[in-house]
């Protein structure tokens, strides 16, 4: 779609996403009916390989689909297997607006920033096409990723597990040779039961159907980096990344894993590539200024990228609290407050509260009145959360680091200590650094200065962990900065070859 209304060089396009055959046409529809011109183009010599039109209904695009992937076979030469075949002639619904309903659901889901809003009406769309059509597996595996998605991003709850499970399992029944069906029921794995095993176990099946899918290969690579498998888990993304070149998406996810590997040229270059292929996308934008200060203490690509993003295209809560964040660390604590005022009220960036956030920045200018206020609000929300079934590490630990912001020092470490327990670095090496370094911030915070060497220690050297430039910049680490073992912590780690040895206890 983004060459669309574009002049076309068809060489540079098949260059840019590493193919030789371009399918090029259009699709226009008038009340039931449907025009559709195609033409295969050989992409290295701009010459035609063959073309049609299509007219008729609009119950026919399944009939017009299979016609169109059998000729493009034929004429690439390319041998179908008997289930590829299947496949190609198999109609996925008999109802053609379960099938609008599919189709849009996905454009929604696909969207470079997975954000929110996008995500509960692509939930709509998929819960409607199952509705119209109880038969359509495709729909059922799609509405299944959809509730995977929601559990693992911002509502790990009891009943969406369950109905993540149960639509997996419905459209396996339905289809069970459906390779979409397989990958969500892997996702259900990895997202839902943190199953890692299983969840490869299926995404081989998957694969062996969908041998050219970006989204398995980002799959796998995405549970191997969780298992520590960083150099397996980059192979499978940058793999993922050369079959669909212009996905922002998995062009973020591949930027991760060279950030987690202090790798800032890899890491640059990659979310420049997401840039290019998403130019409105608010994490695109705020992770290559995230990049910059992490890795190299340079604040301002923050005004570089900010000064991109449009106004309105971080209206929703997560893409208003990475602009928040990122003005927090250039100490513009007020700017930060009012893009936050701006938030709704039940305004979530995935298991963050706003009210915490306020919490912390009217601590960082020593408003203590309104920072009570916003974190015993913040309380509220988390201890409620957790009451209604979300045993999430994420949410104790939140707790843990309002509870911190509150003074009540013993239940801020014990909830700190249970978040870690549930999520451990041995689980999870993407995640579980992040919890102990949420450890490291409540120990700093309660006075505890050093366990909270002890984990900035260890969490220095570990992928995924604090940079020595998040130590000089971040207002978290304010209360260990008059500590003279702070700058002998930051001073040790800048010397090359050398191993941390603070001896903190």
């Amino acid at each position: 779609m983004q060459y669309r209304g574009r002049p076309t060089n068809l060489r540079e396009i098949g260059k840019a996403l590493g193919v030789s055959n371009i399918l090029e046409g259009s699709v226009r529809r008038s009340g039931n009916q449907v025009r559709v011109n195609v033409q295969l183009i050989d992409a290295n010599t701009d010459e035609h390989v063959w073309a049609n039109d299509y007219d008729g209904d609009v119950t026919d695009v399944f009939a017009i689909q299979t016609d169109l992937a059998q000729k493009i076979a034929n004429e690439l030469r390319a041998k179908l297997s008997p289930t590829e075949r299947a496949q190609i002639e198999r109609k996925p619904t008999e109802n053609s607006e379960a099938y609008l309903a599919f189709v849009e659901g996905h454009d929604l889901l696909t969207r470079p920033d997975r954000l929110r809003p996008d995500t509960e009406k692509a939930e709509q769309l998929f819960e409607r096409a199952t509705r119209l059509d109880p038969n359509f597996a495709k729909a059922f595996a799609a509405l299944a990723w959809v509730e995977d998605w929601m559990y693992h991003t911002f509502d790990p709850t009891p009943a969406r597990k369950a109905k993540a499970y149960a639509t997996a399992e419905e459209a396996l029944r339905l289809e069970p040779d459906l390779p979409e069906a397989h990958l969500a029921l892997g996702f259900y794995h990895y997202y839902c039961e943190r199953d890692y095993q299983r969840a490869l176990d299926e995404f081989a099946i998957a694969r062996k159907s969908l041998p050219n899918s970006a989204d398995v290969y980002l799959a796998i690579g995405a549970i191997q980096r969780r298992q520590g498998k960083w150099a397996e888990s980059t192979a499978n993304m940058e793999k993922a990344a050369s079959l669909s070149p212009k996905d922002s998406f998995l062009l973020l996810n591949l930027a991760d894993n060279y950030r987690a590997a202090d790798d800032f040229e890899n890491a640059d270059r990659v979310f420049d590539r997401a840039i290019k292929a998403a130019p409105t996308s608010v994490s695109a934008r705020t992770g290559k200024a995230m990049l910059a200060v992490e890795l190299k203490g340079d604040l301002s690509e923050i005004d570089k990228q900010l000064a991109h993003i449009q106004p309105g295209a971080g209206s929703d809560a997560e893409g208003m609290v990475g602009r928040a964040y990122l003005l927090m660390l250039q100490r513009k604590f007020h700017d930060a407050g009012a893009i936050l005022k701006q938030l709704p009220g039940d305004a979530r960036s995935d298991e963050k509260p706003k009210e915490y956030l306020e919490g912390a920045l009217y601590t960082f200018v020593n408003d203590k009145e309104n920072a009570r206020s916003a974190f015993q609000r913040a309380r509220s929300i988390l201890e409620k959360a957790i009451q209604e079934g979300s045993d999430d590490a994420s949410r104790h630990m939140m707790l843990g680091m309002v509870l911190a912001g509150l003074g009540e020092k013993d239940a801020a470490i014990a909830e700190g200590k249970r978040a870690v327990a549930l999520l451990p670095e041995s689980q999870d090496a993407l995640d579980g650094p992040k919890m102990t370094l949420a450890l490291a911030q409540i120990y700093a915070w309660t006075g505890e200065n050093d366990a909270a060497f002890e984990l900035l220690e260890r969490s220095l050297i570990t992928p995924a962990g604090v940079t020595v430039s998040s130590l000089k910049l971040s207002p978290i680490w304010d209360p260990l900065r008059a500590d003279a073992r702070f700058q002998a912590l930051i001073d040790i780690a800048q010397k090359p070859n050398v191993e941390l040895s603070m001896n903190c206890r």
